[in-house]
């Protein structure tokens, strides 16, 4: 694989050439970043024209990433507001001499810590929640889907990413997902699972892929639209 950089005036696009049959273009949320995938064998000139005609696009999807709610920093205190599932919660701060845990009561998250706990350990606490939260759910998903794309995960992995939802290492049969999801609808959660799994099947975004989310997820269109129209994590 290897990567150069094509500069259009203040624009930077990440050139990374690779195996692929196709030449792919992303804007990555929530900066904007851009990078374009090609054939190994591309030359510079020829991608540098790709990006040129598709500079329009670029500018447009970079707007609507600029436009995007983002959600303020949490300081993990009393009263405040966190969105789990796609719902709006308040949270409530215990202190009490005991391991720290998480409890949800209806649109109440309870977050206990001992005495001192400062807002990095509470964020600590309600990340490791929200992973339990995850792993929940998505080896649910995962085991519903396997059938259906008539594929293998072999291993899933739950972190923090700034900039996109999910990843697929297809080599491997393992499926990375953003631990941001525990704050969407369910529905958009199994639409990136299902995403990523695809991905098994096609490691690229080529025409067979979109084909292939057609078959399996019509809707996803209104999905990815719904789902980057959410506000992005801090």
């Amino acid at each position: 694989m290897h990567e150069d950089d094509i500069v259009l005036g203040a624009l930077r696009i990440s050139l990374v050439r690779k195996r692929v049959k196709n030449v792919h273009l992303t804007v990555h949320p929530p900066e904007g970043r851009v990078t374009l995938v090609a054939p190994e064998n591309t030359r510079p000139e020829v991608a540098r024209a790709y990006a040129i005609s598709k500079l329009a696009w670029i500018r447009q999807q970079q707007a609507t990433l600029k436009t995007q709610a983002r959600e303020t920093p949490r300081q993990f205190r009393e009263r405040e507001s966190h969105e789990l599932w796609g719902r709006r919660h308040l949270m409530t701060v215990q202190e009490t001499d005991a391991k720290p845990c998480v409890k949800l009561d209806h649109k109440r998250i309870t977050l206990m810590v001992r005495p001192g706990h400062d807002q990095a350990k509470r964020a600590e606490v309600i990340h490791d929640w929200h992973k339990a939260l995850l792993h929940g759910l998505v080896p649910q998903l995962i085991a519903k889907w396997e059938p259906k794309l008539g594929v293998r995960v072999e291993g899933y992995f739950l972190q923090r990413m700034k900039t996109r939802w999910g990843s697929c290492n297809h080599r491997a049969g393992n499926v990375r997902l953003n631990t941001e999801l525990v704050k969407k609808p369910k529905d958009l959660v199994e639409y990136v699972v299902v995403h990523e799994m695809l991905h098994l099947l096609e490691p690229t975004h080529n025409d067979r892929f979109v084909a292939l989310l057609d078959r399996h997820w019509p809707q996803w269109r209104e999905a990815r639209k719904e789902l980057n129209a959410l506000p992005l994590g801090s």
